[in-house]
């Protein structure tokens, strides 16, 4: 009989069915450190994890493991390699916040653009009512009709994004990468996405080449009215930098979804910035409940049809 074991089951809102074969069911709202994630998989035949690490120390001593399915997009949290040699097979989860992210970026672009958050904290802080007139205009408020967005990553968020942008009027340019590439996608130079763009929107997967790529050189490219949106990993960008970039005034404001270390019980730098032009959301932009349950299905859909002898959306 097959033992299925969910590390993070409170990361996930949303209703997971049992797989459709005979197994074993364990769950746990949440799983801290190596030793916990060993003994919890310990005569494992199928692991889900969302952001719990499963690396070479634990998968070493999991003889039984067959599969690891992860519970998002990305599988940075495993160590693929060793997956690799020891012929473990992990399986990620396709398409399902096609129209989650690229709305929450919509949504922080659009706060951003028009300073909503400067406007709001106006509204109550009391200057609107004591003003002479009926509006004021103490900061930039910009159409996006006519403007650039620069992206970054051509998958399907990237180009959910790019599709919002264009009935928006947007011009929308798309960064150039080394293969593999969308065919029916024109790329642009980098550096010239970097300088003509009014808005730069992360993408990208987090990898050792991706890493840290946005830091003060591609700040000081960036036009001093741009703003850039990262709705894909923290880890992308240099956070040091982008604080000093915004409160050099390098860039014309930033929105965040992910930070480097997350949650950040240990603090970071970007929870102290009390800057109206940058707005930080708490990892939700796939969370709508519409995608969770997709994306939940889909995970109990890769585990059957792996068992079934048909797998589907394996990354090894």
């Amino acid at each position: 009989m097959k033992k299925v074991v969910f590390l993070d089951r409170a990361s996930l809102n949303a209703s997971v069915r049992r797989p459709n074969f005979e197994h074993t069911w364990e769950e746990f709202d949440q799983t801290s450190g190596e030793n916990q994630t060993l003994d919890r998989l310990r005569g494992a035949t199928i692991a889900l994890t969302n952001k719990v690490p499963i690396r070479k120390n634990v998968l070493d001593e999991l003889p039984d493991l067959k599969l690891i399915a992860v519970a998002a997009t990305g599988y940075d949290v495993i160590d693929i390699d060793c997956c690799r040699d020891k012929g473990i097979s992990v399986a990620n989860i396709r398409n399902y916040a096609v129209n989650t992210v690229p709305e929450h970026t919509f949504s922080l672009i659009l706060a951003l653009r028009r300073n909503l958050i400067a406007y709001r904290n106006d509204v109550l802080n009391g200057r609107w009512q004591k003003h002479d007139q009926f509006c004021f205009f103490d900061y930039p408020i910009r159409d996006l009709r006519d403007s650039t967005i620069g992206i970054f990553g051509e998958g399907v968020l990237g180009q959910g994004t790019a599709k919002i942008a264009k009935g928006f009027g947007m011009n929308v340019l798309f960064a150039d990468h080394p293969p593999p590439k969308s065919q029916d996608v024109k790329f642009t130079d980098p550096d010239k996405v970097l300088s003509e763009s009014d808005v730069i929107s992360l993408h990208c997967p987090l990898t050792e080449n991706s890493r840290g790529f946005i830091g003060l050189e591609q700040f000081k490219k960036m036009k001093d009215t741009a703003i850039l949106i990262n709705t894909a990993r923290g880890g992308l960008v240099n956070e040091k930098d982008l604080a000093q970039a915004l409160k050099e005034g390098l860039i014309g404001g930033a929105g965040f979804d992910v930070l480097t270390n997350e949650p950040p019980k240990d603090g970071n730098l970007l929870l102290d910035l009390n800057l109206p032009n940058f707005i930080l959301t708490p990892h939700v932009a796939w969370a709508s409940n519409e995608a969770q349950q997709f994306l939940a299905d889909q995970l109990i859909d890769n585990v059957d049809l792996f068992t079934s002898g048909s797998p589907q959306h394996l990354v090894v």
